[in-house]
């Protein structure tokens, strides 16, 4: 009688222990971050700060690459910061190449290529009645530059996207020479 115990114990527990193993080998359904490939994001941060709107569209390429295209519109001339933004439009592309095991989300480095507009000033002075004359001219250049970030993808796929890039004007010298970029984005992978 202690043999068929022993024996049905021991079946019983090869049984669970293999059920058990099959089902961690059987394929799970991919998470949406991992499996979508289009992302639409606002930055945050220079709506809020500074009543700009920039708007970007990414398309992941593969788990470790993606391509980006980011419209820049300053509606409101008048209310710049400290000169933080001469553009007025500017309309950028950018490469970005992951360094993370996790699909298209984590550390990044990028290239871009950004066209810009706006109105920057050539020349500032004092007059004899003591007024401040600044002029300024309209430009349009491109520039070239690079970036590092960060993304963080939630499983039902918003995103936040942390970005800081520079980058040089190399067409015009009625234009900002230097030319920076901060993101805080916000949006939704899908």
């Amino acid at each position: 009688m202690k043999n068929l115990i022993l024996a049905g114990l021991l079946l019983t527990t090869s049984f669970l222990f293999s059920q058990e193993s099959k089902n961690q080998t059987e394929p799970s359904e991919p998470e949406k971050r991992d499996i979508t490939q289009n992302e639409l994001s606002l930055n945050a941060f220079n709506l809020v700060s500074f009543g700009v709107i920039e708007v970007a569209y990414e398309r992941v390429i593969n788990a470790n690459s993606s391509w980006a295209v980011e419209a820049f519109i300053h509606p409101n001339k008048e209310d710049y910061v400290d000169e933080l933004y001469y553009k007025d439009l500017s309309l950028t592309g950018k490469y970005k190449h992951f360094f993370s095991s996790t699909y298209a989300r984590g550390f990044y480095v990028n290239g871009f290529g950004m066209i810009s507009s706006g109105e920057y000033e050539t020349d500032s002075y004092w007059t004899s009645d003591g007024e401040y004359i600044t002029e300024t001219d309209d430009y349009a250049d491109f520039a070239i530059g690079f970036g590092l970030g960060g993304k963080f993808v939630s499983s039902g796929g918003f995103l936040l996207d942390l970005n800081a890039g520079i980058g040089r004007n190399l067409l015009s010298e009625k234009s900002p020479t230097i030319v920076g970029q901060f993101m805080v984005n916000l949006g939704f992978r899908f």
